[in-house]
């Protein structure tokens, strides 16, 4: 095999290729990077039996072949070549990689030995890039990073013929977006097509695939595999789906609020980071809503204490509640608005608060348009 490539189209790819490879795994050949010269370009894909990444590019490509290398390797050096075409050759099993006056030497892994790349079914509908990845960016951020209970370490997407819905728990709260989708027929119907994928896996495909224009979805069953690709850009990512029943967090959610406070997002996020400085690992701060605005207090170790008061219009009873702080700067952080409506809810119990609804909100006065809902309880939201 024997090719040539402009540099930084080739780093793109590799980086592309490796970024959702684990840091470690059991099988060394599964680290590697697999690229394929042909008279059209290249193709650089990596595969780990549950996730999967594919690019092409153009290169002048003198002699085809397949050739298997290390991929954290090979993204490293890539991203550290001066400024020059890069020329690949390889000889037996060995790899040269030159590049202006640097020139490396790796050893090649056994492509047969390699897993074949899961095959892509027929696509499913298509969403709009940059607001799949926005919605993704909003709602992963919901999701458990506990292992323990796989289940909730995905985001579900919910398939209906006109929209697409994304939610994530963690049990703590749960983090809700609509978007619209494009999905021909195929999820034509009232009943939802679910697909349950790790949040890891789509945010890097929110991040990789955002500024594309129109991603394609194929979800597919397979051999008892189901799968889930995403393309856009001649790069394709795909995922085997978590499997389990996700739990129904979406009745959690009030039809309605009468109980509610309006602030500037921006005045609520400087004062929480401020308040909570004195805080203990874990501990929750206290936000009291009056008439008069908010006021945040935090009773920190026996060496600190500290309070703020910011605006706030409260339409309602006085309401007291105690969040954790970055469970709230993480719901303030996806509402992208300039004022944010925090909701009460009630439980049967008078002195229980219930959850507090974080939604978006484009004036004082009016509510925003943005379908981003956020749900944080101050105690655990499913037993």
């Amino acid at each position: 095999m024997k090719f040539q490539v402009n540099r930084d189209v080739f780093s793109e790819a590799v980086s592309f290729a490796v970024k959702l490879l684990p840091q470690r795994t059991t099988l060394p050949i599964l680290s590697g990077v697999l690229i394929k010269a042909t008279d059209d370009g290249l193709v650089l894909s990596s595969f780990d039996y549950e996730v999967s990444s594919q690019t092409e590019i153009q290169a002048d490509v003198e002699e085809p072949g397949t050739v298997l290398v290390s991929g954290r390797l090979l993204a490293e050096i890539a991203g550290r070549l001066p400024n020059a075409p890069v020329r690949i050759a390889t000889e037996e099993s060995r790899i040269s990689v030159s590049c202006g006056s640097a020139s490396f030497t790796l050893l090649s892994m056994p492509v047969e030995e390699y897993p074949s790349i899961p095959e892509i079914g027929e696509q499913s509908g298509l969403v709009p890039a940059e607001e799949f990845a926005s919605a993704v960016a909003q709602v992963a951020v919901a999701a458990s990073r506990d292992d323990v209970t796989p289940v909730i370490t995905g985001v579900q997407l919910e398939v209906r013929e006109n929209s697409l819905g994304l939610v994530a728990t963690d049990r703590y709260r749960v983090a809700v977006r609509e978007i619209d989708w494009d999905g021909g027929n195929v999820a034509a119907g009232d009943e939802a097509v679910t697909a349950l994928v790790p949040a890891r896996t789509l945010q890097e495909v929110g991040k990789t695939l955002g500024n594309a224009g129109n991603i394609s979805v194929s979800i597919t069953s397979r051999d008892d595999r189901e799968l889930i690709a995403f393309s856009a850009d001649k790069k394709t990512v795909t995922s085997l789906l978590i499997k389990g029943n996700f739990p129904p967090v979406r009745r959690l959610f009030p039809d309605t609020v009468d109980n509610y406070a309006v602030m500037n997002t921006a005045d609520l996020i400087e004062a929480t980071r401020r308040v909570a400085l004195v805080l203990e690992r874990e501990a929750a701060l206290r936000y009291s809503f009056t008439a008069d605005g908010l006021t945040l207090e935090a009773i920190g170790s026996e060496q600190a204490q500290a309070s703020e008061s910011i605006d706030a219009i409260l339409t309602g009873d006085d309401t007291v509640v105690s969040l954790k702080p970055q469970f709230l700067l993480d719901g303030l952080g996806a509402v992208h608005s300039e004022f944010v409506r925090i909701s009460f809810t009630k439980t049967e119990n008078p002195n229980k608060p219930g959850p507090v609804l974080i939604t978006s909100q484009t004036s004082r006065e009016q509510a925003g348009a943005d379908s981003y809902r956020y749900l944080l309880q101050p105690n655990l939201l499913l037993r």
